[in-house]
């Protein structure tokens, strides 16, 4: 998805210019396929052997490559400066683990010499500036410009998703809302139990439960069954009655539409050990009251960033038991739910505010070329 900022971008300025937008995973691809604009060619990428990327590059001719994140293919890499094609990385990042494994003597003459041949480097942080300088990336090559992934929040909805919007807002009927958004497999136990303790103070309280992977979506269906609790599946289009206590959402590609009618959102894959976290953003864009647990890895950056804009702007539990008492104090004190929604809102502008035209600014010069020329963005999504 952060890829989606700048494709629309180079699309703005250079509509004759074709884009070819990769992605590695079916679910990305089912995501992205209906936000492109017009023209741009969408397919999976190319696995990284010598036979493949050749053919790959020899078929599609770009003039330049963008990679995203974490996307370090040695084989694309090297036969593309190998003809003198300019490879660049938006939003950098490399984990601890990944650095520790590429510091390796083998593993540190490899990317080493990955490194050396891309033409720019934007990372997400200081921190992921120096991972990649001590893996001996040239300096002149890094540059900051902040995080994309601000900058996906900041699309508008579309036809399709103001439709949608209406027609659940008409159905959730001005009920309590709260909302448990990229929830992984183990997370969602904790959340019903927070819930079922909220609908004790709060009788008619709606979650809205989006599992990370929509498959999980059975698991939570079966539990929710033995439990006896009234709940809707979305795919099923059913209405959602004032019975409904749960809305669980096994559909993809609805988060962002999703945000705009909860007034808080709490975001998974960090409240267990080993998950890192996922893009806050989007729903400080829409003003939602924002919840985080305690494992959001490289996501880590964005928090702070907010909490020096304001520091009501994202709320970071602990745990269960946090979790259950920030969401009582929210759901109980409509001007402490207004103050957070506000500071959220007001983070994510401050924050967004020109990203991507910085990042066009620094990619700009290595597009120059014949409009038969192709640029080619890789989403690590």
């Amino acid at each position: 998805m952060a890829a989606l900022p700048v494709v629309r971008h180079c699309a703005r300025l250079h509509p004759g210019l074709p884009i070819l937008l990769t992605t590695t995973t079916l679910s990305s691809f089912e995501v992205m396929k209906d936000l492109l604009p017009d023209g741009v060619i969408y397919q999976f990428a190319p696995l990284d052997c010598p036979d493949a990327i050749e053919s790959f590059i020899g078929y599609w001719k770009p003039n330049l490559i963008l990679l995203m994140e974490s996307e370090l293919w040695p084989n694309l890499i090297l036969s593309a400066a190998e003809k003198g094609i300019a490879v660049v990385l938006l939003n950098a990042r490399m984990s601890l683990k990944s650095f520790n494994r590429w510091s390796l003597p083998l593993g540190l003459q490899l990317v080493s010499l990955m490194l050396s041949k891309l033409s720019l480097v934007i990372p997400l942080s200081t921190i992921q500036a120096v991972r990649f300088q001590l893996l001996h990336a040239p300096p002149q090559i890094i540059h900051f410009a902040g995080d994309l992934k601000y900058a996906v929040g900041d699309i508008a909805a579309g036809e399709k998703e103001v439709a949608a919007i209406e027609d659940l807002q008409q159905q959730f009927s001005n009920r309590p809302i709260w909302m448990a958004a990229s929830i992984h497999k183990g997370e969602d136990e904790i959340i019903l139990r927070v819930h079922d303790e909220l609908t004790r103070a709060y009788p008619t309280l709606l979650l809205i439960l989006v599992p990370r992977h929509p498959e999980d979506s059975k698991n939570v269906s079966q539990t929710l069954k033995k439990q006896k609790v009234n709940f809707v599946l979305r795919s099923t289009r059913e209405v959602v009655s004032s019975n409904t206590s749960i809305y669980v959402v096994d559909t993809l590609g609805e988060l962002r539409m999703l945000y705009r009618v909860t007034p808080i959102a709490v975001i998974g894959g960090s409240f267990l050990p080993g998950l890192a976290g996922h893009n806050i953003s989007e729903a400080a864009a829409v003003g939602c009251a924002v919840m985080t647990g305690p494992s959001v890895g490289h996501f880590y950056h964005m928090l702070v960033e907010m909490w020096q804009i304001n520091p009501l702007a994202v709320k970071q539990v602990k745990g269960e038991y946090e979790l259950l008492e920030a969401l009582k104090q929210l759901l109980g004190d409509s001007r402490a739910l207004e103050a957070c929604q506000r500071a959220a809102k007001d983070a994510f502008s401050f924050m967004s505010d020109g990203v991507v035209n910085r990042v066009w600014n620094l990619v700009h010069p290595f597009t120059i070329g014949s409009q038969t020329d192709t640029c080619d963005s890789f989403s690590s999504s």
